[in-house]
């Protein structure tokens, strides 16, 4: 196994991510441990060798004091000599070539992707409400800005934190063998370094967390003004749309400002500090060196030992800094992304097997939380194979039923049984699986149009793809697309959110893709809504073929597509008002009625009927 493999980038992680920093670190690089401690070993071993720098140059000197200039290359002095020359030509340069090594190919190219897909997967568990609540593009924003965070923490913990904490330990070593008071100095300086990094950090911490929430407001402001461009443009509001983006990037100017300041503030701090150390270290052992108690190479080794720490100061303190500000932007991911807005599988959840699609609903209710809205107490059986269309105002609870049935939100009292099966005691997915759904707004990715169809179900084979296609009355226009990178026909990509498309266009690729699925039971809202007339009359005679065998919901407003249901349900204000077939209903010259008689063209009026 390569050593590029000795973390697995997608290793699925165990139970949800934690709420708390340290556990959160945890969960996100678990099973990574052993290549972060070795890897972590090989960059303390490099650490370890600036005191060995120092301590062998201040021997050479010493050496070369005690041999004079004549006899420096004596027999004497080769052990010492050829043990410098190793150490420099080919212990150091290993220990260091394998710390970047670990760090370049087991650590950082491989913990991006692990809590990456980690965060993802979790994402995609929750809850539609999560993303109703949230913008897609600051979603998105927080799992990237998560990853690297980490990433970036576990990289410099390793890279620079175990270097520095082991060249420290080596130098306090090797300034004990030269004099305990040299030591003492140094340890002197040490506590006021960790006394001042320990005030800036927390700060910086705070202000990092601050910048990275400014900064994903300005991703999701612009991702929405994108998202809806054509919005904007008719109604010629890129003036509105520009202010909001400039509001939210004034808000992020100043908190980088706030972060510039401190980050200057800890920067002069430190340099101070850093010049106090060689005065400290060079002067405490040429005193000593005065009173015969150091040799010159002590000298030299403290010296160098000084300079070194020196340098090292800024940056560390810098990685640090680095450190503390990635760690805001860990927990300010942790605090969007990890609370658990979700519907959970039970633990001996199984697989739904629909052997005829029978549905009941019994005594349903739900309301979004609130007092009003949503359904009330709804009972209602629908045959195996029945087709049952639904009609309402808006607001009536149509939507909400279906919801309901995809198991998109919990019923907070009933239950909705599928051949006798509550779907509470079923997985989701295979739930879904045995549902196929039609919406009014088409959702369609940035793929090709047969990547889109396959969507349905994506193990079957082209012809499969071109006889739903042409089911749906969509093979022809499909033939004729072109994207600007020039793929053409099913290999044509469909923008975001199949914005190349017509309305009517999208919807009968989203029927293309219900037919391919071939799902027991069909659920349709406003499925040809967008269609023109001579179309849907086609696709119409399609949808028949489709719904034989099948359990059907279809929700509409254009109440002649519903004439031939077997049965009609009218919702008012959550709850069923009236059902039966279209004659029956027309008979009792009830809601449905008015409905009927007040549609235009076909269409119900979406205002509630007097």
């Amino acid at each position: 196994m390569s050593i590029s493999d000795w973390i697995d980038p997608f290793r699925a992680a165990e139970g949800p991510p934690p709420r708390q920093l340290g556990a959160f670190f945890r969960w996100c690089l678990a099973g990574a441990w052993p290549a972060l401690w070795l890897a972590g070993f090989f960059s303390a071993s490099a650490g370890v060798m600036e005191a060995g720098t120092a301590w062998i140059l201040g021997k050479v000197i010493d050496a070369t004091v005690s041999a004079g200039p004549e006899h420096f290359f004596s027999s004497g002095n080769m052990v010492l000599i050829l043990g410098a020359v190793a150490f420099f030509l080919l212990l150091r340069p290993l220990l260091f070539g394998l710390s970047a090594a670990s760090n370049a190919i087991i650590v950082q190219p491989n913990i991006n992707p692990l809590v990456l897909s980690r965060l993802h997967r979790w994402t995609l568990g929750q809850d539609v409400g999560f993303f109703d609540d949230d913008f897609a593009g600051r979603i998105a924003q927080k799992q990237m800005q998560a990853a690297r965070a980490v990433t970036d923490v576990a990289s410099e913990v390793i890279n620079v934190v175990a270097f520095a904490i082991a060249s420290l330990l080596g130098s306090v070593a090797l300034l004990l063998a030269i004099d305990w008071r040299v030591a003492i100095g140094f340890c002197f300086w040490l506590a006021l370094y960790f006394a001042l990094i320990s005030w800036f950090l927390p700060r910086v911490r705070q202000r990092a967390a601050g910048r990275a929430g400014a900064r994903a407001m300005v991703s999701g402001q612009v991702v929405d003004t994108i998202t809806n461009i054509k919005t904007v443009k008719l109604f010629a509001h890129a003036d509105h749309e520009d202010r909001a983006a400039l509001g939210a990037m004034q808000a992020f100017r100043s908190r980088a400002m706030e972060f510039g300041y401190l980050a200057a503030s800890f920067r002069l701090a430190l340099m101070t500090l850093a010049g106090l150390l060689p005065v400290l270290l060079l002067g405490g052992t040429i005193l000593l060196w005065q009173r015969g108690l150091t040799s010159e190479g002590d000298i030299v080794a403290a010296g160098a030992i000084a300079i070194r720490i020196a340098q090292m100061t800024g940056w560390v303190s810098f990685t640090l800094m680095a450190i503390y500000s990635n760690i805001g932007e860990v927990e300010d991911g942790m605090r969007s992304l990890t609370p658990p807005v979700r519907l959970e599988d039970e633990a001996d959840a199984r697989e739904l097997i629909v052997r005829a699609g029978r549905i009941e609903l019994q005594d349903l209710s739900f309301a979004y939380g609130r007092d009003v809205g949503g359904i009330a107490a709804v009972d209602l059986d629908i045959a195996p194979g029945e087709k049952l269309g639904i009609v309402g105002a808006s607001g009536a609870g149509k939507s909400t039923l279906v919801a309901l049935l995809l198991r998109l939100y919990e019923a907070e009292s009933g239950r909705i049984l599928i051949d006798g099966t509550d779907i509470r005691e079923v997985t989701q997915e295979s739930l879904r699986r045995n549902l196929g759904m039609v919406t009014q707004e088409t959702a369609m990715f940035n793929r090709s149009a047969r990547d889109n169809i396959l969507y349905g179900r994506p193990d079957a084979s082209m012809e499969e793809v071109i006889a739903a296609a042409q089911a749906a009355e969509a093979h022809e226009f499909i033939l004729e697309l072109e994207d600007h990178k020039g793929r053409r026909g099913y290999d044509a990509h469909l923008g975001e959110r199949g914005v190349k498309l017509s309305g009517g266009q999208r919807q009968r690729i989203a029927l293309a893709r219900a037919f391919l699925k071939d799902a027991p039971i069909l659920v349709l809202d406003e499925a040809t809504s967008a269609l023109d007339s001579e179309v849907e009359a086609a696709i119409q005679s399609a949808l028949v073929r489709v719904m034989q065998g099948k359990t059907v919901l279809a929700i509409a407003h254009r109440l002649s597509t519903l004439t031939e249901m077997d049965r009609i349900l009218v919702m008012d204000v959550g709850r069923i008002v009236e059902i039966g077939s279209h004659a029956e209903l027309l008979a009792q010259d009830g809601l449905y009625a008015k409905y009927w008689h007040r549609q235009s063209g076909g269409f119900l009026d979406m205002r509630a009927a007097e």
